[in-house]
């Protein structure tokens, strides 16, 4: 059994002998059977409101297993590294947040596997209500609203690298490669893995389409980068409008020609 698996269970324990929860659940690769040695473990653990002044999430989680190191993230995420650096992510919130799951794009596995407790029987019917998985064809428009996505953030890469601000530009340019990533997953019908499409797009995204990501990953200078970017999604673009039946802006791809070559 993978260490990551132990962990698991050991929280679903901990989790059923805490009377101050009322319910949790976990996410990500391992409820979804795709789990492996690099695979993180991700949990929402919800609490009742009165027993909230005495939860300590560092006590909670070094329950679980001693860590090396914890820190609480830019969205307010408890991050755990556990031994054999295994990453661990822990959402502690209050059983009136159950209801703010139902807002989640996808829930990515089935909710039996999902589900470690749920004493007030809230957390599953929410659970229920969210899709299995989310992709291009649950949004209308997602193609044209890709494609101007991606115009932005070639633009902003490419404003930027003139002015001689290389780290900004390359920043920028990752976010070219992220709708680089969803423009190619939508010509190839590829969309399994929508909400991220960096996700084993190796083995699932045509690899011409992958070799052309990975030049805008590997330019030696923002400017190159720029340039196989908006070669790539120029092209792509064209495609996606052709076969999603909507318009392409031409005054503005001319100057985005006219400037990026």
């Amino acid at each position: 059994m993978l260490r990551q698996a132990e962990l698991i269970d050991r929280v679903r324990v901990l989790c059923a002998d805490d009377d101050r929860l009322d319910a949790a659940l976990t996410y990500g690769s391992f409820p979804q059977g795709r789990g492996d040695e690099h695979s993180d473990i991700e949990f929402w653990l919800f609490f009742t409101p009165s027993t909230w002044p005495r939860v300590d999430p560092i006590a909670w989680y070094e329950r679980v297993a001693r860590p090396r190191h914890s820190v609480v993230n830019e969205f307010g995420t408890h991050v755990v590294f556990f031994p054999g650096l295994i990453r661990a992510e822990f959402h502690f919130a209050l059983s009136t947040d159950i209801p703010s799951v139902g807002s989640w794009p996808a829930r990515g596995a089935e909710v039996d596997a999902m589900v470690l407790i749920d004493r007030s029987g809230r957390l599953r019917p929410v659970l229920d209500s969210v899709p299995l998985t989310a992709s291009a064809a649950d949004v209308p428009g997602a193609a044209e609203e890709i494609c101007g996505r991606f115009a932005n953030w070639i633009l902003l890469a490419h404003h930027v690298a003139a002015r001689g601000e290389e780290l900004r530009a390359f920043d920028a340019l990752a976010h070219v490669q992220r709708h680089l990533l969803w423009m190619a997953r939508l010509r190839g019908g590829e969309t399994a893995d929508w909400l991220t499409p960096s996700r084993a797009a190796e083995t699932t995204v045509d690899p011409a389409r992958i070799a052309a990501v990975t030049e805008v990953a590997t330019a030696g200078s923002a400017r190159e980068g720029v340039t196989a970017g908006w070669r790539a999604g120029r092209a792509w673009w064209r495609e996606l409008a052709e076969a999603g039946g909507f318009d392409v802006p031409a005054g503005l791809i001319a100057e985005l020609d006219a400037a990026l070559g």
